[in-house]
């Protein structure tokens, strides 16, 4: 195990090798999380390989814990089934934290280490909406922000928060708030519209 400048160890090439080949023989000898994620698993996990720059190693779940780090939903390191509910919790976080990339339920499924169909079922029976639904009002509340607090163009600002195409930035956001980007913009500022 090899320490970072941050005191967080990281892993060695036996460690590494390990992990990206999914070595159940080494479950329980060590535990990699991934700071990228703050999730914890077994070196046997089957989730996507990490970026080896962002893995740490810990020598038990416990240690991953106190670390900050969260128990995988797929490989459950520490014993026990992660609940729902704080499942949908590290899916909103990761959302929350990464609205204005390209994200799909592909992508979500395998950062928070679940499948696409259990992550879109359970989030919409947690969140009473699916996870296209809550990005979405997570780009639209930006795009309010940078609205009011901005003059950057329509077109900047649906780049800004993840939509590529500002045509249809303009259609949600009308859909959502009823009125369009600038159509909200000037009413908020008190011009007329």
């Amino acid at each position: 195990m090899t320490m970072t400048s941050g005191d967080y160890p990281t892993a060695s090439e036996t460690e590494w090798q390990a992990i990206i080949q999914n070595d159940a023989s080494q479950d329980g000898r060590f535990f990699y999380a991934v700071a990228s994620t703050g999730i914890f698993c077994r070196p046997s996990c089957k989730s996507k390989p990490p970026k080896r720059e962002n893995v740490r190693i810990f020598a038990s779940a416990e240690q991953a814990k106190a670390a900050r780090f969260r128990p995988c939903k797929r490989c459950k390191p520490d014993g026990q089934p992660l609940p729902d509910r704080e499942w949908v919790g590290q899916i909103a976080d990761y959302i929350d934290h990464h609205y204005d990339e390209k994200l799909t339920l592909e992508l979500l499924a395998d950062m928070c280490h679940g499948s696409p169909y259990h992550l879109q079922r359970t989030f919409k029976r947690v969140m009473q909406m699916t996870p296209v639904e809550y990005i979405q009002r997570r780009r639209i509340e930006a795009a309010k922000r940078a609205l009011l607090h901005t003059r950057r163009t329509v077109a900047d600002i649906a780049l800004e928060v993840g939509i590529g195409s500002p045509a249809y930035f303009i259609t949600l956001f009308k859909k959502t708030t009823g009125v369009t980007p600038n159509e909200y913009r000037n009413a908020q500022a008190g011009s007329p519209t």
